[in-house]
């Protein structure tokens, strides 16, 4: 290493703000936690409404993806996002949200060159392998039972 990339390196490590690393797995926690137990408060109202038990985990997908969504149009969910950082990534709403976020982004520029081709920016590639890992895993899962 170059004595200048040396000497901006320790720069860098002067002056850059240390992480309150606990604090932020605590607020990360909390938040995360909070966001499962209002899915599973979502769960339990829509099996007091009588809706069977297949439907009612549909609809609790559908609801925190639609309330994410709103918030993040509305600008709370990024708030949030600000303090509780990792917990709101809890798979749905974080999906939720980078879906929605790239398309307000973008909205300006319209709604083919703006909103169609920007909506998946960010959730395009967790969608890619995400889709690619599961067929791995379905492939190695169907050989391990045939073969075994």
């Amino acid at each position: 290493m170059s004595v200048n990339k040396q000497k901006y390196k320790k720069y860098v490590e002067k002056s850059a703000k240390k992480s309150p690393i606990v604090k932020n797995c605590v607020k990360a926690f909390l938040v995360g936690g909070l966001i499962c137990a209002i899915g599973q408060a979502l769960m339990q109202l829509y099996m007091y409404l009588d809706i069977s038990e297949e439907v009612s985990k549909a609809l609790v997908s559908v609801s925190l993806i639609f309330i994410t969504a709103l918030l993040t149009g509305f600008g709370i969910f990024d708030n949030i996002a600000k303090h509780a950082g990792a917990g709101t990534l809890v798979p749905i709403t974080g999906f939720a949200n980078s879906v929605v976020s790239p398309a307000l982004d973008n909205k300006s520029e319209g709604w083919i060159m703006g909103l169609g081709a920007k909506i998946f920016i960010i959730a395009g590639p967790v969608i890619l392998y995400g889709t690619t890992a599961s067929v791995i895993y379905g492939v190695i899962y169907y050989l391990c039972k045939v073969l075994l």
